[in-house]
């Protein structure tokens, strides 16, 4: 890793160091944009003092969501587009299955239709979340405000794509990383305060190594997200063309977390969605109802929360890598798993290591997920001291993708001056 940091400030690597410091930038004005609050809206008189399983969406967004800023609404509305299509390219809608089979035509087709549901989302999110948490306002405020965070949202995703294209990484998923990068400070200087500051002088060297655990603790649970993103079940693959003695073995890589966040997004925002509900419909029983049974906090909320994560890592990771298809193309190409026939077998048998990883791979995930909220409740310090979680796996699947394709870049250069 400090080679590869050497190298990015070799001479020879100008190129290199001009697309990351273009990254940084762009972060930048994203950060910057959290802090510009709506116009025409009062702080005081805003209700997102208390976002309850919203705090998801505001972490990813850097705190925009509390601030209610002009990226309030992140790029969340787009993520949960593109689940939406990805569902949809199912055979659901026959016209989205066939461009999801024409290649790079079809699926800059499906990003671009992607981009447009996602601000139709943001448009509605965007009238919801006035309705629900700015008071006294009237229709034509609420319009506006809707329109003003919709635009928030397509300048974000301008953004991204600028990353993309002139930085280092995916734009959209380093936005996210940055906005949960972002509140970390302030989440360690709140536990400081809390466990040291309000202490009495005679509990302050307790306060202290209370703080010292917390900080190991939280820096071990990033080392086993690290091994839960890294492991992967490698099932070998054998060519006729090829010998078996070849140096080189060919398997396909199947990672135990395949489906990465997307069930812990997809679960939360299931689940979120009456509390939603009771803000805009303003019902004291309906409110009461959600408050009950429907929160994590409580114990039904947190069976349904944790059963939605296992159910989506199950569903996500088998609508990407599709057994079928994988065992078709392997044959076709003219491989075989060794020990198993190239048909119906290898079908099975690759949908067979899908469910012993996945169930892995979910229950890890489940227990990341779920460390936050088992921690706020246990140990009395405020909701938005966090141990674990999805940021956590956000911020660490991203720094590996990133890193990985820095390092690629350096190994592409070097390769192209070692021909010259």
């Amino acid at each position: 890793m400090f080679a590869n940091f050497k190298q990015i400030f070799n001479p020879t690597n100008k190129d290199l160091r001009k697309k990351i410091y273009f990254t940084f930038l762009a972060l930048f004005v994203f950060k910057l944009g959290t802090t510009i609050v709506v116009p025409g809206i009062d702080k005081s008189s805003l209700g997102t003092s208390s976002l309850g399983f919203l705090e998801l969406m505001n972490v990813m967004g850097g705190g925009a969501l509390e601030q209610f800023s002009i990226f309030a609404l992140g790029v969340t509305p787009y993520i949960t587009a593109s689940i939406i299509i990805q569902l949809l390219e199912m055979d659901i809608v026959p016209y989205l299955a066939e461009l999801s089979k024409q290649g790079g035509t079809g699926r800059a087709k499906l990003n671009q239709i992607t981009r447009y549901l996602g601000i139709a989302l943001a448009f509605i999110q965007g009238y919801m979340f006035s309705f629900a948490f700015v008071s006294n306002g009237t229709t034509s405020d609420y319009m506006m405000f809707s329109l003003i965070l919709t635009a928030g949202t397509s300048l974000l995703l301008w953004i991204g794509d600028k990353i993309t294209a002139k930085g280092i990484g995916n734009g959209i998923s380093l936005i996210i990383m940055a906005g949960i990068i972002a509140s970390l400070p302030n989440m360690f200087i709140t536990a400081w305060d809390s466990l040291v500051i309000t202490t009495s002088t005679q509990l302050f060297v307790l306060g202290i190594t209370k703080f010292v655990l917390f900080v190991l603790l939280y820096i071990g649970i990033i080392l086993g997200v690290v091994f839960v993103e890294s492991a992967e079940r490698r099932v070998p693959i054998q060519y006729a063309n090829k010998s078996v003695s070849d140096s080189k073995q060919s398997y396909v890589p199947f990672k135990l977390n395949s489906a990465g966040v997307i069930p812990v997004i997809f679960a939360s925002a299931l689940i979120s969605i009456p509390s939603i509900l009771a803000q805009v419909m303003k019902s004291e029983a309906f409110t009461l109802f959600v408050n009950k049974y429907l929160t994590t906090n409580t114990v039904i909320g947190f069976v349904i929360y944790i059963l939605c994560i296992f159910g989506f890592a199950y569903f996500y990771t088998f609508l990407q890598l599709k057994p079928k298809e994988m065992a078709e193309n392997i044959n076709k190409n003219g491989g075989f798993i060794p020990g198993v026939r190239p048909g119906e077998e290898t079908n099975r048998y690759i949908s067979t290591v899908l469910k012993r990883i996945t169930t892995v791979g979910a229950l890890s995930l489940s227990i990341i997920a779920a460390l936050p909220i088992l921690f706020g409740a246990f140990s009395g310090l405020p909701t938005s001291i966090r141990i674990g979680g999805t940021g956590l796996i956000i911020i660490v699947g991203v720094a590996l993708d990133t890193y990985k394709k820095i390092d690629s870049e350096l190994v592409t250069r070097k390769f192209s001056r070692n021909r010259r």
